[in-house]
This record gives structure tokens, C-alpha cells and sequence, in this order.
């Protein structure tokens, strides 16, 4: 049962890292990205969505654990 469980894993991952190589390759074309007065360099659009893609897996789980270490703190107050 183990074994299959780590095949499942390695199909899974194989097929996501095929997917993300096609995103990529089907998104060579070049974009800027201009915020105010901030320019960035053109670079593929992949790279701009890749990057919010981390961003955001990285944001997510730290809100949800400053949500879980603030909700702790609440929770000792008594309710008036």
C-alpha cells in the first residue's frame, strides 16, 4: 500500500510538472508590467504568472497561521 501511494505521488507530480511546462511553453510572448511608476523589464508572460503562482503559496499559509495565533489569543478572554 505504500508503494502505491508513492506511484500515486510521482504520477501525480510527473503529470504537474507537464502541465506547468506546457503553461510555459504555450506562453513565450513577452509582456511589461508597469505598476505606478515602476517598470519591469519585458520578460515571458509564464514568468509574471509563475511568480504571483509563489507569491500567493507562499501569502497563504502565512495568513492562516497568523489567523490560527490570533485566534488563540482571543480565546482565553472571557466573553463580557
Amino acid at each position: 500500500m505504500r508503494n502505491f501511494k508513492r506511484l500515486i505521488l510521482v504520477v501525480f507530480l510527473l503529470l504537474l510538472a507537464a502541465v506547468v511546462l506546457i503553461f510555459v511553453l504555450d506562453n513565450q510572448q513577452p509582456a511589461s508590467l508597469h505598476f505606478m511608476a515602476w517598470t519591469l523589464p519585458s520578460l515571458p508572460l509564464a514568468v509574471f504568472v509563475l511568480i504571483a503562482l509563489l507569491v500567493g503559496l507562499a501569502v497563504g499559509p502565512l495568513l492562516v497561521l497568523a489567523g490560527r495565533l490570533l485566534g488563540k489569543e482571543g480565546r482565553g478572554r472571557a466573553k463580557v
